[in-house]
């Protein structure tokens, strides 16, 4: 059973809908199973029945998105979803140690519960780093249609700058005022930094690979990635391009591993060109998958 229910309010956002109708957000909780998440949904335009979802990457949250979901929605007209995963922001903590497999129990389990839960019918999924691995094994899980899939600095394999790059933000965490630093945006941010951490430093995950959803995924794709990405190498990007079917590649230059901070009009401007070419396409059939 699912319940929603209003909680606290962000004073720093507004949001303002296609039509430019300007309100205060209000962030919302629903509870799924043993977890409560926290999450805001946006309604798109009269003419927009799309909903974009976004989903952070590894030490995100709702808040963390800061005002980027709101200029994409005004740049596009959709509606949006933008939620915390567990361990995240101000949703149920984590219960430590994660497994390998934590990627696709979100991607497999919870995200399809959400989108069920929120009624969610014509979704554009949009993942930035280990969001945007959940979302690609959730396209290629062929058990829901999507109208589209927005990739950003994703994971598909584990690649050694990765593991060398979290080892670093490890150890600066342990000799800095870094917890405290992420503690305005998760109430939890110790569980949250070692449930990122440490599963990435586990040896156990130097095999973790989502390759073999790719060729499944049937919605059209963009992936978006800069060449200065401190977490990983175009060599992500080329595997996508090499195995999704239909992949529009934007490799950005002057960008590290956050595009949408690094390069936001860029970012908006091809997120707009390729929800246009979407929008109005049928949506993909499961048998077709």
């Amino acid at each position: 059973m699912y319940q929603a229910t209003f909680r606290r309010r962000i004073d720093a956002f507004h949001w303002s809908s296609a039509v430019a109708q300007l309100r205060r957000l209000t962030v919302a909780y629903i509870d799924l199973d043993d977890q409560r998440i926290e999450y805001f949904l946006t309604d798109g335009s009269s003419t927009t029945k799309s909903t974009i979802v976004f989903l952070h990457e590894g030490l995100g949250s709702v808040a963390l998105w800061k005002d980027f979901p709101r200029n994409v929605a005004l740049a596009t007209g959709c509606g949006t979803l933008v939620y915390s995963r567990r361990g995240y922001g101000f949703s149920t903590s984590l219960s430590l140690p994660r497994e390998p497999d934590f990627m696709h129990a979100e991607a497999l389990n919870v995200l399809p519960k959400l989108l069920d839960a929120l009624q969610i019918v014509d979704p554009i999924l949009f993942g930035h780093s280990d969001g945007a691995s959940i979302a690609l094994i959730n396209a290629g899980n062929a058990t829901r249609r999507l109208r589209g899939l927005i990739v950003m600095a994703p994971h598909v394999m584990v690649e050694e700058i990765c593991i060398d790059s979290i080892g670093a933000v490890r150890r600066i965490y342990d000799c800095s005022d870094m917890r405290e630093k992420l503690g305005r945006y998760h109430a939890d941010p110790e569980g949250a930094f070692r449930g990122w951490c440490n599963i990435w430093l586990d040896p156990r995950f130097r095999a973790w690979n989502i390759e073999e959803y790719l060729p499944t995924i049937t919605c059209p794709v963009l992936a978006i990635q800069g060449f200065d990405d401190e977490y990983g190498t175009m060599e992500q990007l080329n595997r996508i391009a090499q195995r999704v079917p239909l992949a529009e590649i934007l490799k950005l230059q002057s960008c590290g591993h956050s595009p949408h901070r690094d390069q936001p009009d860029a970012v908006i401007s091809a997120i707009t060109r390729y929800i246009n070419c979407v929008r109005n396409l049928p949506l993909p059939s499961l048998e077709s998958k």
